[in-house]
């Protein structure tokens, strides 16, 4: 029953306790967290001193792992990639690995691990037509082209792709293509 007692007397206490002036600021449990230090991301200091996110100076394209990538998304732009482009990285199998790896996850699904054209989507009549890579006139170009914006049903994989691995996965297609002929 004491117990009891004290329990009665706390909820009191903290009723009246709570029931006081809300206009006058309150003692706060974790103050930093009710007020944040504002923080501008491209400031002159940056957070903790340091410069960080800086603008890139006019004129210039920034290079993050980032490739600048001017041939449009038309009929012209495709012909162009399929006769100028040329792949810049050297073909290892490290390169293979990598591009046959990323041709399983993003690509084997329409265009089947063999690059027949016959992946579980066609298989399933979820899609149809889709090519086989010995029937088409491929360069490293106009693949390269149709990963960064697609092309009639296939969509774009610019975004699921970094520049690297997109050239990876051209060379993997580029070989599936040499052992279906």
């Amino acid at each position: 029953m004491k117990s009891f007692k004290i329990i009665i007397a706390l909820v009191v206490i903290a009723s009246v306790i709570s029931c006081n002036n809300k206009r006058k600021p309150q003692v706060q449990y974790m103050p930093d967290m009710y007020v944040a230090v504002p923080y501008e991301a491209n400031g002159a200091d940056g957070l903790n001193g340091k410069m960080v996110d800086r603008k890139p100076v006019a004129g210039t394209v920034s290079r993050n792992g980032i490739v600048a990538y001017d041939i449009p998304d038309t009929n012209e732009g495709y012909e162009k990639a399929k006769a100028e482009l040329k792949n810049p990285l050297p073909t290892t199998e490290v390169n293979l690995e990598k591009g046959k790896e990323l041709y399983g996850i993003y690509c084997a699904s329409c265009h089947g691990t063999k690059g027949d054209g016959n992946g579980v989507l066609s298989q399933r009549d979820k899609f149809n037509g889709i090519p086989n890579y010995k029937d088409r006139e491929l360069t490293p170009g106009n693949i390269y082209h149709v990963i960064m914006y697609g092309k009639n049903l296939m969509g774009s994989h610019a975004s699921q792709l970094q520049y690297k691995e997109r050239w990876q996965v051209v060379q993997y297609v580029e070989k599936l293509r040499s052992e279906l002929k």
